[in-house]
């Protein structure tokens, strides 16, 4: 029998899913991807091969509500009357923030999950989301083996000033630091850089990953050194619907003057900001490019993202102390040729410079041959989780053996 692992990544109405074939001695391969979205009203689920073949496709009726624990056991249900010789081993997930007690991933137990549910009020839109998976998999499926991989994780490599805000000590020691996120895309970028230049992957990089969630972050021999997202998911660039950094004082304004109370606040910031916000159209960078020309406010929007994504690169070369090479990644930065070709035109002062013809292709490398080199490189955090729940199986197989 295959071993196989499943990779989960949950959200408030979905549940992505990856299923890797983990043969001892090779890399994981991807067998199978799919959805479940809309959890909680009108439910779909898709399933495709590694190839992207559709091989299942269900929809329920709104009064058939499916919520996370009816989606995962579907699948598991799914994979049985699938599995072709394989068997499932262990499920790896997502967990946004692992905060200081866990720089790499980890066997899940009872002991983790409390550990993680005290970390809820940092990152409340998200956390709660991605342990509901854990618990219900404890309960459902007794025995198997459960791998947390933290977003937060890649950062701990930076130094203490770089994590620290100028708030009092007794702040500090309550937790409230900088954590930077999208860490398991960053690690995925930088253990591939080397096979696309071997030079550049031991210097100064910065990685763009520009998607819903966008964040950036300075690399130095392949470390963390410096990112735009901090406490919270919020900080730095404006994303598809969350604002980015803000004057702390907006907070109390809308807290004293405009009335609202701090959950109200808070999911104006998380929700109903960003690309959404400033456009007053939609959250998505395409949409947005298809209305640019007629409407003022969208135009505004690529506009400000554009503009905040090369700010905060500038602030990144001064952390790094020069730039050797910029990297695209996640749906935007994989994605959308202008927004590419505006950050690098902004970046002349920087010495790079647009391959246009290299751009409009995709790359991999967009720029000329003269200056820092700038990359798109499709990020895979789910393979990242593969190989991190792959591994911490394998060791914690061999301490048993022992």
């Amino acid at each position: 029998m295959t071993p196989v692992l499943i990779v989960l990544n949950a959200g408030s109405s979905s549940l992505k899913f990856q299923v890797y074939d983990v043969l001892k001695g090779t890399e994981p391969c991807m067998a199978f991807k799919g959805l479940f979205e809309g959890l909680g009203n009108s439910a779909h689920f898709i399933v495709k091969d590694a190839q992207g073949k559709l091989l299942d496709e269900t929809t329920w009726s709104s009064g058939d509500r499916q919520g996370h624990e009816e989606a995962l056991m579907h699948l598991v249900s799914w994979l049985r009357k699938h599995q072709e010789g394989r068997k499932l081993v262990a499920i790896g997930h997502r967990v946004v923030h692992g905060g200081e007690a866990y720089s790499s991933p980890i066997l899940v137990d009872e002991a983790v999950i409390q550990t993680l549910e005290k970390l809820v009020p940092l990152a409340p839109l998200h956390q709660p989301h991605n342990l509901e998976p854990i618990r219900i998999v404890r309960r459902r499926l007794p025995g198997l083996p459960q791998i947390a991989s933290f977003d937060t994780a890649f950062h701990q490599s930076q130094s203490e000033i770089a994590r620290m805000f100028a708030l009092p000590r007794d702040m500090r020691e309550r937790g409230v630091k900088r954590y930077g996120f999208h860490g398991l895309s960053y690690d995925y970028i930088s253990s591939v850089l080397k096979d696309y230049d071997p030079p550049l992957a031991e210097g100064r990089v910065i990685v763009a990953h520009l998607g819903n969630g966008a964040s950036l972050c300075a690399l130095r021999h392949g470390k963390s050194v410096a990112t735009t997202m901090g406490f919270s998911a919020l900080e730095g660039l404006p994303m598809g619907t969350r604002c980015g950094a803000v004057d702390p004082g907006v907070v109390f304004f809308m807290l004293r003057e405009m009335k609202l109370s701090p959950e109200e606040a808070e999911r104006v910031l998380y929700t109903k900001s960003g690309l959404l916000g400033v456009s007053g159209l939609s959250n998505d960078m395409r949409v947005l490019r298809a209305n640019a020309e007629t409407n003022a406010d969208a135009k505004r929007a690529i506009e400000l993202f554009v503009y905040r994504i090369t700010r905060e690169i500038g602030s990144l070369i001064a952390a790094l102390g020069g730039i050797d090479g910029l990297v695209f990644t996640a749906g935007i930065g994989e994605n959308d040729v202008a927004t590419r070709a505006e950050v690098i035109g902004r970046l002349a002062w920087a010495g790079l410079a647009l391959d246009t013809t290299a751009n409009r292709t995709g790359g991999p490398c967009i720029s000329t041959g003269v200056g820092p080199t700038a990359w798109v490189i499709p990020t895979n955090e789910e393979l990242v989780i593969a190989q991190q729940a792959r591994n911490v199986l394998g060791a914690t197989q061999a301490r048993i053996a022992s």
